[in-house]
């Protein structure tokens, strides 16, 4: 049975040691995406050189995404307390920039291969990706992405990753490729928007892949709307309606849920003479900033969940999916296979009739099968040829069939689904392989069993992060509560037997 690459058994060991200091309960889930990846590998949906573990981040990920100058870097920033990122009312930054903590106190900028080559982080192996996009933008990673480090507690367990502005980009199409995949790999997507350009009908075509591509979506609630720089709407006083239009925009979209957030920063902020307007306006902004970073500040605990139940989506797109779709390319093979060979057994029924009909033939074909019952050798070469001109034909039909179907996946898929569906696809063509199969390859009973084992144990592991979390009894909050108080009557000092309440002196 086909299995996984060295490479990706190594990865997966060196995962798993990592989960297991970190949070052990995601061991479980490793095991599971590795038993995953087992059918996959059987059916042909994986190559050697991949792993259903390794398409998914397993580092709490947060992405910003918006157009340019809508105060992405100046966002990342203020959150890390640090000047990190090149700031300026211009497209200042053109690149994927992936953020993650350093223990060093120098900042690095490394280019695009420290991504590329480096399965641990999101972007692994997207010079292939960028070729499929156009030939030859693979060797140009540099072009597109770039990692750096940084020495802020707030990266700790965490990466962050700004994105370019998506208004002048001459590289769209790549930069559209690199979005979706971040936004399908994000625990949390913030969504920039700027507050000084209250005309979102110019950025149409912006709002509509960032919104459009995004309101159908299972984890739509990861999405933050955030409408920058609501310092420049204090002079006519009108955030009401600025926040109304954008909302009316995404309305046109198709979103009609969710709600924007409203920032500044105090730094590079439009002064407001008027106190009590000021005032309104940093309670809100620091309303909205709060709720913000308790979201980045969930991520980790939402990452968890997010992997468990990205196990059991992948389980059951296996079967729900994958399964039917290639039980239909199946059928279409074998439904052009049986047409051609209908095909040649007419011709050859026709060509049978006019040699009946055609009395000079007939008799010399007569003659021609009592030479051959005189002559058993000959009689059996020359079914041994009929034979062969039969076959012949029938997997000339198949190669054939096979390529006709292989050209309307390439054009009814995606590159990566068509990749996938072609490789699995192939496999149920082999010469030995019979055109009648009931099922794919590999999707046995065992298969089956294991899938149904996968998406229990994913269950479990859902099961168990919530007694984690949670305490429906009520029990556990009470006990840690009584000991948190013990711990704190054994902090605060005592005089004569009572305790002395915090802020006060002897």
């Amino acid at each position: 049975m086909p299995g996984p690459d060295k490479t990706i058994r190594k990865r997966l060991k060196s995962l798993e040691l990592h989960l297991q200091e970190e949070n052990p309960i995601l061991v479980s889930a490793v095991d599971g995406f590795r038993q995953l990846s087992r059918v996959g590998y059987s059916m042909g949906l994986l190559g050697k050189h991949e792993s259903y573990a390794t398409q998914i981040p397993w580092w709490p990920l947060i992405s910003l995404l918006g157009t340019f100058s809508a105060g992405k870097s100046t966002f990342v920033n203020q959150y890390l307390s640090y000047p990190l990122q090149d700031t300026g009312n211009q497209a200042v930054d053109d690149k994927f920039t992936v953020i993650c903590f350093t223990g060093e106190g120098e900042v690095r900028t490394l280019p695009g291969l420290a991504l590329d080559a480096d399965p641990r982080f999101p972007f692994y192996q997207t010079s292939a990706e960028l070729d499929r996009v156009e030939s030859g933008q693979g060797r140009r990673i540099d072009a597109y992405l770039q990692l750096k480090t940084c020495n802020s507690d707030q990266l700790r367990g965490r990466i962050v990753i700004d994105s370019p502005g998506f208004d002048a980009d001459a590289q769209r199409s790549a930069t559209l490729r690199l979005t979706n995949h971040i936004i399908d790999l994000s625990d949390l997507v913030l969504v920039f928007f700027d507050a000084r350009h209250p005309e979102p009908g110019a950025m149409s075509d912006t709002l509509a892949h960032l919104v459009r591509a995004t309101k159908d979506r299972a984890d739509s609630s990861k999405f933050l709307y955030i409408l920058n720089q609501m310092d420049t709407t204090a002079r006519e006083d009108n955030p009401e309606e600025v926040v109304g239009a954008w909302q009316r925009a995404l309305a046109r979209e198709g979103l009609t849920s969710g709600r924007f957030y409203c920032i500044y920063d105090p730094e590079a902020a439009v002064p407001i003479e008027d106190e009590g307007l000021r005032r309104r306006f940093e309670w809100k902004r620091d309303q909205d900033l709060a709720e913000i970073t308790s979201r980045i500040e969930q991520v980790s605990v939402e990452r968890a969940y997010r992997i468990v139940g990205a196990l059991e989506k992948r389980a059951q797109e296996l079967e729900d999916h994958y399964v039917p779709m290639l039980r239909e390319l199946i059928g279409r093979w074998r439904r052009l296979v049986l047409r051609w060979d209908l095909g040649w057994l007419m011709l050859a029924g026709l060509a049978a009739a006019v040699v009946w009909l055609s009395p000079p033939i007939a008799e010399s074909l007569h003659a021609g099968f009592d030479q051959l019952k005189a002559r058993p050798t000959w009689a059996v070469a020359a079914a041994a040829v009929l034979v062969g001109i039969a076959l012949y034909l029938h997997f000339s039909a198949r190669r054939w069939a096979k390529q006709r179907v292989l050209r309307q996946v390439a054009q009814e898929n995606s590159d990566d689904e068509a990749e996938r569906l072609s490789r699995a696809f192939t496999r149920n063509t082999r010469m030995w392989r019979s055109i009648f199969a009931p099922d794919p390859v590999g999707w046995s009973g065992r298969n089956r069993k294991a899938l149904r084992r996968i998406v229990a144990s994913a269950n479990r592991l859902v099961q168990t992060l919530n007694d984690r979390f949670t305490d429906p009894s009520g029990k556990r909050p009470a006990s840690e509560e009584k000991r948190k108080k013990e711990q704190e009557q054994q902090e605060l000092p005592v005089i004569s037997g009572e305790v002395l309440p915090r802020g006060e002196s002897v």
